[in-house]
């Protein structure tokens, strides 16, 4: 089988994702060489290649599904939304510039180019490209400067399909909408549908299918249904209300109370994820300080705009009401932009042009912006364990030597400290994201917290890993089940008219 296929959905959050994970995890199942491809993503929630490039976590989650080594030509842009209408624009994992939407959207054509490029650079290297589009693929407002859905599979000489959320209701009326509203060379590419979350009896769908095929000659060739616990990876915030990863298997352990600030503009929220798969531990998110309460472990994650966010936190008390549950025996732990607010000051002319902000002052750490964005994975040991994870930030952090690094670094970068921790090992930072995916770092640091809190711990034996694997073959196993794979198929092989 050689081809391509483009995934469009009806809306963000609609199942485009998790529809190319399936297919890219079945597809790979079967022994074809297969690879994702999203031309223009918009997430914080990002991942570094083994080459230092940043792409969309979603991307590189999709490759891990198909069996190959994620590429930042799987996401040749990368949008980081830095307010209401700025986001720093990433173009084949290097950021190029701060662009607000009516300039990005004047920019675009000129990167329609190596959108196209990294697509055929991955049809080369692989039999079957799957390709995710953004939003709606009929959006009249920005249709003529499309480089995202379906101008991308008209190039790419590819059908495509669309993906409707039943759940939020008005399923038909979005999938018969989105094809009316589309020009006709671009409507003729739309082949399937594919109407996804459906809670019950597909029974109960009676005649629509039949009736929207006769409306537009578009055939329904799938109904998922809705998925309660699939979550890992997820593209961005709208995921954050939606299912996330739950723990499985017995609680082996005195229940842990997991507490994570949801920042305006959180960052790498998936840093969580590897948290909820253990049994035992609970993760929530709160944004007040009466929701905060008195968790066994504080999380202070990754962001986007780090000074703004800072002054949100300060400006909601949640700087006090932080200071009142380690007090109460909390371990507190910062990662990246939550690192960075810790330590004493922040002299940011880049991202926020703010120049020196005040910390909050729990370590003894001063961290200063620079233009060039670090970004590379790193290897090392911690707590007497491996960890790994990757760096994204601008942000260069100096640890005074009261408070030392609690990390060692060993990798192809060097040798190395980093991260720091107070005294008492009840305040602890870092650079690192996914740090919390090794599996017996994770366990020795939620031990720590338990007894600091007087509790048991006793690790379940989880694996992150594997149980990301099983989330990918029931992804395969619901499109094979509820897809008519030789329609998509037939798709793939096609290409467009």
């Amino acid at each position: 089988m050689r081809g391509a296929l483009m995934v469009c959905g009806t809306a963000s959050d609609a199942g485009k994702s998790h529809v190319v994970s399936g297919l890219c995890r079945l597809l790979a199942r079967r022994g074809i060489s297969v690879a994702p491809f999203k031309a223009q993503n918009m997430a914080l929630n990002s991942f570094v290649t083994a080459g230092g490039h940043e792409i969309g976590r979603a991307q590189a989650a999709q490759a891990l599904a198909a069996g190959v080594e994620p590429d930042v030509a799987m996401n040749p842009i990368l949008l980081k939304p830095t307010g209401e209408r700025t986001s720093q624009v990433v173009v084949m994992g290097r950021p190029i510039d701060h662009m607000e939407a009516a300039v990005y959207h004047d920019h675009k054509p000129r990167l329609l180019g190596v959108v196209l490029d990294a697509l055929a650079q991955l049809r080369d290297r692989h039999e079957v490209v799957i390709c995710e589009g953004a939003g709606n693929p009929a959006e009249i407002n920005l249709l003529d400067r499309d480089i995202v859905n379906l101008r991308v599979a008209a190039e790419g000489r590819m059908r495509a399909i669309v993906v409707g959320d039943i759940d939020r209701g008005g399923v038909f009326a979005a999938l018969y909408g989105t094809v009316a509203l589309l020009p006709p060379e671009y409507r003729d590419l739309v082949a399937g549908f594919v109407i996804n979350k459906l809670r019950g009896d597909p029974a109960l769908l009676g005649d629509g299918p039949a009736d929207l095929e006769r409306r537009c000659g578009v055939p329904v060739i799938g109904v998922l249904p809705y998925v309660h616990d699939i979550g890992l990876d997820a593209e961005d915030s709208l995921a954050l209300t939606g299912p996330r990863p739950a723990a499985r298997g017995p609680a082996v352990a005195d229940g842990l109370d997991v507490a994570a600030i949801r920042l305006p503009r959180l960052a790498n929220f998936t840093d969580l994820d590897a948290l909820a798969i253990e049994p035992g531990v609970g993760v929530r998110l709160v944004d007040s300080p009466a929701a905060l309460g008195q968790p066994d472990l504080l999380v202070l994650p990754g962001s986007k705009a780090t000074v703004a966010d800072l002054e949100w936190l300060r400006g909601r008390g949640l700087d006090r009401a932080m200071a009142v549950a380690v007090a109460g025996g909390a371990t507190l732990l910062g990662v990246c932009g939550g690192y960075q607010m810790l330590g004493r000051e922040i002299v940011d002319h880049v991202e926020s042009g703010r120049g020196t902000v005040e910390g909050l002052g729990w370590l003894d750490t001063s961290t200063t912006y620079g233009v060039e964005k670090v970004t590379r994975q790193r290897r090392g040991r911690a707590r007497g364990h491996r960890v790994s994870g990757y760096e994204i930030h601008h942000g260069r952090t100096l640890v005074d030597e009261r408070h030392r690094p609690w990390i060692e670094l060993d990798d192809v970068y060097g040798s190395e400290p980093e991260g720091a921790a107070n005294g008492g090992g009840t305040v602890l930072g870092t650079n690192l994201h996914g740090l919390m995916e090794e599996d017996g770092f994770r366990a020795a640091l939620l031990t720590e917290v338990a007894s600091r809190r007087g509790r048991r711990f006793v690790a379940a034996g989880v694996s992150f890993a594997g149980a990301r694997e099983t989330q990918q073959d029931r992804l395969a196993d619901l499109v094979e089940a509820h897809l008519d794979m030789a329609a998509v198929e037939k798709l793939i092989m096609d290409g467009s008219p």
